[in-house]
């Protein structure tokens, strides 16, 4: 498996913007897709967005145009791109992983809050 570090949660007032990466270290060589799943107070964890090792992406259906995940396999980062905030995109946001054989790996997460 591999191990997963979440970066660049914090406090944007709406209709501003984050950046959130994730690192990925381990077996790095054999993920197939990363991804990031979002929990908000009370709430289910959700699928934000996910990217295949060949570049492929889902994202959930309310985030399309607002959200955008891309990869860097070089570097074994992935990052979520989030324009145009509100206020109930705020959660604790999750990097997860899957691999050959294994998965999911999960990161210990990173809280995005939006309010004025």
């Amino acid at each position: 498996q591999v191990q997963l570090v979440e970066s660049g949660g914090g406090l944007v007032q709406p209709g501003g913007s984050l950046r959130l990466s994730c690192a990925a270290s381990g077996s790095t060589f054999s993920i197939y897709v990363m991804g990031w799943y979002r929990q908000a107070p009370g709430k289910q964890r959700e699928l934000v967005a996910a990217i295949s090792s060949g570049g492929s992406t889902n994202y959930a259906d309310a985030l399309k145009g607002r959200f955008t995940i891309s990869r860097d396999s070089a570097k074994n980062t992935v990052a979520l791109q989030m324009n145009s905030l509100k206020p109930e995109d705020t959660a604790v946001y999750y990097c997860n992983a899957y691999g050959t054989g294994w998965g999911p790996s999960w990161g210990q997460g990173t809280q995005v809050t939006v309010s004025s």
